[in-house]
């Protein structure tokens, strides 16, 4: 749903829904993916007041929701950044801006505000904020870097920056206006990061320079041989910086300010989120022709024209046609025995119906021409062969566990998809293990199951039980001028007819191993040997019954009632 086999994140599920502007509607919606709702009510609200409308007017009100979302900012993790307290001015910034834009979304809103709750929470969000500590995020700059007002918010730190920047000229003013206070050409005025000092000589003015005046505020800090150097603490310049430093806890009682509408923030972040994951399952819809999924009160899956959306995704992209197929799953009909070649669409087919069931369970128009969806539950998948090496399972052990899960917890709502069965071990035994599985799912867990298999044998069961049918996607043979080929229909069909063995057109090619018509043995047993018994077939030492044992017929005949205990004998007591 979220990832390929290989780790990658498309094409999947996700990737192809994830037309969200905003980080908060893509977060919902892998969230959504991996957590679909058991509840019918809020999908059902989402089909009809939500995505319904939002595709009204082929899809106008969904592209201007989505340019109204477009920029806004993740005000959820900001939200969490100003509860930790490590906001950054850029993030202040980023929330200003978004909660201007938010703006041009508040007409539809309110339009649809009494269609779903998440429209009414997005429309209450216009009255649930607090302006006093919201504006005090204007006197940040466009784009600020750090921690840095815009001029009027501070007096003392304007003139404090002012200082601080422009010390350079501060001091050459100062240094041009000393030497004309004090006649001392050859004064000179420098600072540092922790003071300003001037120097001057003492060989132009030997003889009179114990009389010259000093500047203003200036302190003596030591005299050499050719000069005398004073210090000018606390002169408008000098200090400026480090007093300004003080003035930085500003930025902290601004966050301060912000603290209790973090919950105003977090519901806003919601309602963003949600709108932006509704406009982009209709964007979806209407791009895609997906329709909208109905759920009933009767147990059962109906599905009509369905499609795996990822495969017709890439196929689409390549040009080609999805051939769509049709599932009924139904208290009559709860379990399809899916059979057919290799790549003839088996997998495909029983993932489509999940995915479909997924969709329609989060809110979204699912890939179909039709849909009426029962009560379920949860959706249970045996799928693929893999291993665990590494905890000491195979592949056959992981397959027995996931099969041993399944008909632990299914139940008579829960959708149930076993692909391939039995195949981690030998022909009959894996044979065995899927007629004993299927006849479990039958009989005891009463779920809704799609069952492939390559074992041809397990049609017969339909003749046993009413409540499966056989499905087969067969395959069609082109014969061309040269040579003849063998291509997946991919079509599912529903036939009676059982079958024994594989298609006649890979079976034609393997005519060596194919055991004789009489023998019902196994087509794998090498020549000279005896064939295997069908574990299925019972023979007739099995139907005698053994005579039973004389011992059996004395215990029998004794009356556990009728007992007394039996008395000690001396020689225990002692």
């Amino acid at each position: 749903m979220t990832e390929t086999l290989r780790g990658r994140p498309s094409p999947t599920l996700f990737s192809l829904l994830d037309n969200c502007v905003t980080s908060m509607g893509s977060r919902l919606l892998r969230h959504s993916l991996h957590h679909p709702l058991r509840e019918r009510d809020i999908p059902a609200a989402r089909h009809g007041a939500s995505v319904g409308f939002l595709l009204d007017d082929y899809g106008r009100i969904a592209g201007e929701t989505r340019r109204g979302l477009r920029g806004i900012a993740d005000i959820e993790r900001i939200a969490g950044r100003i509860a930790l307290r490590n906001a950054r001015p850029r993030d202040l910034a980023s929330l200003r801006e978004s909660l201007a834009r938010r703006e041009p979304a508040r007409p539809l809103a309110a339009a649809v505000a009494a269609g779903h709750p998440t429209f009414r929470s997005w429309h209450a969000t216009r009255h649930a904020r607090p302006a006093h500590p919201f504006h005090r995020c204007r006197t940040f700059r466009p784009n600020p870097r750090r921690r840095r007002h815009c001029p009027g918010f501070d007096a003392d730190l304007d003139e404090y920056r002012s200082l601080n920047d422009n010390c350079g000229a501060y001091l050459v003013d100062m240094e041009v206006r000393e030497r004309e206070r004090t006649g001392i050409s050859s004064l000179k005025v420098e600072s540092t990061r922790c003071m300003a000092s001037t120097s001057r000589s003492r060989t132009p003015c030997r003889q009179n320079s114990g009389g010259l005046p000093s500047p203003a505020n200036a302190q003596k800090r030591g005299t050499l041989h050719h000069a005398r150097t004073e210090s000018l603490r606390g002169q408008g310049a000098v200090g400026a910086g480090p007093r300004a430093g003080p003035r930085k806890l500003l930025y902290e009682a601004i966050l301060d300010e912000l603290q209790p509408v973090i919950p105003t923030l977090q519901t806003i972040a919601r309602a963003v989120a949600h709108l932006d994951l509704l406009a982009g399952f209709a964007e979806t819809a209407l791009k895609r022709n997906w329709c909208k999924p109905e759920f009933g009160p009767e147990i059962g899956l109906t599905v009509e024209g369905g499609r795996h959306p990822v495969v017709e995704g890439e196929l689409a992209n390549n040009a080609e046609t999805f051939i769509a197929n049709d599932c009924l799953l139904a208290e009559s009909r709860r379990l399809l025995l899916i059979t057919g070649p290799n790549m003839g669409g088996k997998s495909t087919y029983m993932r489509q119906v999940a995915l479909i069931a997924l969709l329609a369970h989060i809110g979204c128009y699912v890939p179909a021409d039709r849909c009426v969806l029962g009560p379920l539950d949860r959706i249970f998948t045996r799928i693929g062969a893999s291993d665990d090496l590494a905890s000491g399972r195979s592949t056959f052990m992981v397959e027995m566990t996931e099969a041993a899960a399944i008909l632990h917890h299914a139940t008579a709502q829960s959708l149930v998809l076993m692909d391939e069965i039995g195949r981690g071990t030998s022909t009959f035994d894996g044979m065995a293990l899927a007629f004993a599985i299927l006849r479990h799912l039958i009989d005891k867990n009463r779920c809704l199951t799609l069952f492939a298999t390559h074992y041809f044998e397990m049609t017969r069961l339909s003749h046993e039980y009413t409540e499966l049918a056989n499905v087969h996607l067969g395959a069609v043979e082109l014969t061309r001028i040269a040579s003849s080929s063998c291509t997946p229909s991919r079509k599912a069909r529903q036939t009676r007819v059982t079958a024994s063995r594989s298609p006649h057109w890979p079976a034609s090619r393997s005519p060596s191993f194919a055991p004789p018509a009489s023998s019902s043995g196994n087509s794998n047993s090498a020549p000279g040997r005896p064939l295997q018994p069908d574990l299925f077939a019972q023979s007739a030492a099995e139907t005698v019954e053994p005579e039973p044992h004389p011992v059996l017929g004395q215990l029998a005949s004794i009356d556990p009632d009728a007992l007394t205990p039996a008395k000690p004998s001396m020689r225990s007591m002692r």
